[in-house]
């Protein structure tokens, strides 16, 4: 399938390099083409450009990348592969990796909890997440049971 759309990122000379991390991190992805101004990849199949533009531009909060996981096994290695050299921890799943994006690591528990129509128990699930940095789903499933863990 060809898209017309496409996620441009602005980086200051280290778009090759950023690319080539992503992709090493997103399983189906892959580098589709290098130039000194531009790279193409995909992550998981969504087509992205990393622009080498220079300083004038730095990223924030304002826009994410999101990353739905299917268990605490994949949101573990998403998040540690994401931090390490230089990433930072955010709050209720957010992150910052070594190049400044942000990302969102969030289990698919995650919004099947919130949304569901047991509005005590999602609130209860609510509150432990914001409580938390990476999401634990077991601690989600005992806030929304109603249970006390440890953590």
């Amino acid at each position: 399938m060809i898209t017309k759309t496409t996620i441009c990122l602005w980086f200051d000379g280290q778009a090759e390099e950023a690319a080539h991390f992503y992709t090493s991190v997103i399983p189906n992805s892959e580098v589709t083409s290098t130039s000194p101004v531009m790279v193409t990849f995909t992550l998981d199949g969504v087509p992205f450009q990393a622009l080498n533009g220079g300083l004038q531009f730095k990223f924030n909060e304002a826009a994410s990348i999101s990353i739905a996981t299917e268990d605490q096994e994949e949101t573990d290695r998403l998040w540690d592969a994401l931090i390490k050299d230089g990433g930072s921890e955010g709050q209720c799943a957010w992150l910052k990796e070594r190049f400044g994006l942000s990302w969102q690591i969030v289990p698919k528990a995650l919004p099947r909890l919130l949304g569901s129509p047991d509005r005590d128990a999602a609130d209860r699930a609510l509150k432990a997440m914001m409580t938390m940095k990476k999401i634990d789903i077991a601690r989600l499933e005992a806030a929304f049971r109603n249970e006390t863990t440890e953590g």
